[in-house]
């Protein structure tokens, strides 16, 4: 299957109360075959307006951290989230929503298999990491998790409510970039 066939398969999901509400599924943006992944935590209102993730005010600060340290959606990172539908009023998805969704970004790590996945902010470093992860003690450190290194970073809204966490995540996208290159993938 590829990764277009399941972003079609996606937008037609029904297995939770949020495709309800929803305007489109957020499925994912960026290079199809990247090695580094970023995966969100849900869509906002203007994600679920335009369908891709991390626009708006918050998708323009993570553009601008990518873009301080050589990287972009369009060129070297594909971006995703847990959730693929917006729950109401932007609150944070239920665990069972979540694991709905699960199904659908396990597929997107097969098809796309990127060799770093970046958690960006506290729920999907909480669910892909472990349930104990705090971003503000823990961000910047990789593990390693089925083959792949996983890491978690400052969610760009949390930047944007503080913005002293704007160095610390700038530094761990850089520190993302350097175990890029360590691991040999071009960026």
């Amino acid at each position: 299957m590829t990764l277009d066939q399941l972003e079609s398969e996606c937008s037609r999901c029904t297995k939770c109360e949020l495709c309800h509400s929803r305007t489109n599924t957020v499925f994912g943006v960026g290079k199809k075959d990247a090695d580094i992944m970023l995966i969100g935590e849900a869509p906002g209102e203007n994600e679920d307006i335009m369908g891709q993730p991390f626009v708006g005010r918050s998708g323009k600060l993570l553009d601008q951290l990518l873009e301080e340290v050589g990287l972009s959606r369009s060129k070297n990172v594909y971006i995703a989230n847990m959730c693929k539908c917006r729950p109401p009023k932007n609150r944070d998805p239920k665990p069972a929503e979540t694991a709905q969704c699960l199904e659908w970004l396990n597929r997107q790590f097969q098809i796309i298999d990127p060799k770093i996945i970046v958690c960006v902010g506290r729920i999907s470093a909480q669910k892909l990491i472990s349930p104990s992860f705090k971003v503000t003690r823990q961000h910047g450190e990789f593990i390693e998790k089925e083959g792949r290194l996983i890491t978690a970073t400052y969610h760009p809204a949390a930047i944007l409510r503080n913005i002293n966490n704007k160095p610390m995540a700038l530094a761990d996208w850089q520190a993302i970039c350097k175990k890029a290159r360590e691991l040999g993938i071009e960026l």
